[in-house]
């Protein structure tokens, strides 16, 4: 059985969102990213709290990609230390899920 996850990742500019999408789509790491944003993000960065604006890209892909989807985007992530987490798809809807793995390939 496939497992899927959403992976999350953020930057400040609403363009390398859209680069780090295109770049896992066409690599086949992810099926589909979404751009979500602007965001409010605070957080302990260099011993200050910091406020920015960021985007979201919500990334589905397979459980077994991760480490490729992780690699992709530091290849083009201009943060220093970007966050990139996943979260497991506990239940979906399975056609769409189905479009998924088939996006994969």
């Amino acid at each position: 059985m496939v497992e899927y996850i959403q992976v999350i990742t953020t930057v400040e500019k609403r363009e390398d969102a859209a680069r780090i999408a295109r770049h896992l789509v066409e690599k086949r790491a992810a099926a589909c990213v979404q751009v979500a944003g602007p965001i409010e993000s605070t957080y302990w960065w260099k011993n200050v709290v910091e406020e920015s604006r960021e985007w979201h890209c919500l990334i589905k892909t397979e459980k077994h990609r991760f480490e490729a989807v992780q690699k992709l985007i530091m290849e083009v992530h201009p943060y220093e230390i970007p966050e990139i987490i996943a979260l497991p798809v506990e239940m979906g809807n399975k056609e769409y899920l189905d479009w998924v793995s088939q996006a994969l390939r």
